[in-house]
């Protein structure tokens, strides 16, 4: 419940960040709501905007892939090595002696 509370204003704000894209499209001079034209915020989508689109996302979302798994490599090596080095400390005789 605490996530889906903590979750709400952020998709709030999203949709007043995204309302004004959604109504720029429309036309309210008539008796129904048309929509003007297809193009977008960007500008008209053709073939060759789509295709650059598509070509930067397979080029961007396995980067990203790799790089998550590079960062969770190396964040559980130091979990592994901070581990190794409790127990050791653990296990030292002069340690656990006392006074």
């Amino acid at each position: 419940m605490k996530r889906l509370i903590a979750l709400l204003p952020a998709t709030l704000l999203m949709l007043l960040l995204l309302a004004p894209l959604a109504y720029a499209a429309t036309d309210y001079s008539g008796d129904a709501m048309d929509v003007v034209s297809g193009e977008g915020a960007y500008g008209i989508a053709d073939d060759k905007v789509v295709t650059n689109a598509w070509f930067i996302a397979l080029l961007v979302i396995p980067l990203f892939i790799l790089t998550m798994s590079l960062l969770q490599w190396r964040l559980e090596k130091r979990k592994e090595a901070r581990k190794a080095a409790a127990k050791k400390l653990s296990t030292g005789g002069h340690w656990q002696s006392g006074w």
